[in-house]
């Protein structure tokens, strides 16, 4: 039955469809990858990908299609070969997320969640990418464009459109949206390695530490954590006095007295 429902689909991509039904104790949890791989066979996640996926795992389409309708993530048009997010949350936008969303809608003649009309580049608003300290973020199939401006974002769209090679600031080489959803179902496409895997804005924290000579409490022989004593000093030897500054108040009777009024506790007891 499976063959007949998934005319379209490569018999590849139902043999690996199989594979991740396998690799969880409940079959169904298996769903989400599998949506990944029907979008990087199909482009989108199609009724046929629906169904094939309800088959395997012994849902309905209703209930696959809640799944594939919930998350963003998942498309069910054509997508571009390269998907462009531009993320235009509070800090980004701030740092110019929204002017960069904006040069590439008039440069692409698009609107959000729209594809280039050369089928190249499908551009859409995305939600935090978790990479704050390198906004403003732009992201090519999932991976990291940092610290970019209008005119950065406008070259790299324009070299993938001219098919250049095209490396992530803080990442693989981009390959393909398609490429990119096999890896996110769960098969590797080998470029994990490829690239650093952290900015300095991420390793200012270490760079502190090794300055100041911090190190993490040490473990014991059994690797259980620091001893009380470890962690007393590490306490004590912690730089707190902004922090305390910032937090001195001026007490006043009614903090004292725990909120009472005053003249009316005097009362009171008199």
């Amino acid at each position: 039955m499976t063959d007949q429902i998934s005319e379209g689909l490569s018999d590849q991509t139902i043999a690996d469809l199989h594979e991740l039904a396998g690799r969880y104790p409940q079959a169904r949890s298996a769903l989400l990858p599998m949506l990944h791989l029907v979008q990087a066979d199909q482009g989108r996640v199609t009724s046929e990908g629906i169904a094939v996926c309800g088959e395997i795992l012994g849902l309905t389409e209703a209930e696959v299609s809640a799944v594939a309708t919930f998350y963003t993530m998942y498309k069910r048009r054509p997508m571009g070969k390269h998907h462009v997010g531009v993320c235009t949350n509070t800090l980004c936008a701030v740092m110019g997320g929204d002017e960069i969303f904006e040069r590439l809608c008039g440069h692409l003649d698009v609107g959000n969640d729209e594809t280039s009309e050369d089928g190249q580049i499908t551009l859409e608003k995305v939600e935090c990418n978790a990479a704050c300290d390198f906004a403003p973020v732009m992201m090519v199939n999932w991976e990291f464009f940092d610290n970019q401006t209008p005119e950065s974002a406008v070259e790299v769209v324009d070299r993938l459109r001219a098919g250049e090679t095209v490396q992530s600031t803080r990442g693989a080489t981009i390959t393909s949206w398609r490429e990119a959803e096999r890896v996110i179902g769960g098969f590797e496409d080998g470029l994990v390695d490829e690239g650093p895997a952290a900015g300095p804005a991420s390793l200012a924290g270490l760079e502190i530490a090794a300055e100041r000579g911090w190190s993490a409490p040490p473990l014991d022989a059994s690797g259980a954590e620091a001893t009380r004593e470890s962690t007393a000093q590490a306490v004590d030897e912690a730089d707190t006095r902004r922090a305390e500054s910032e937090n001195v108040v001026e007490q006043s009777a009614a903090d004292v007295r725990g909120g009472e009024d005053p003249d009316e506790s005097e009362a009171t007891h008199d």
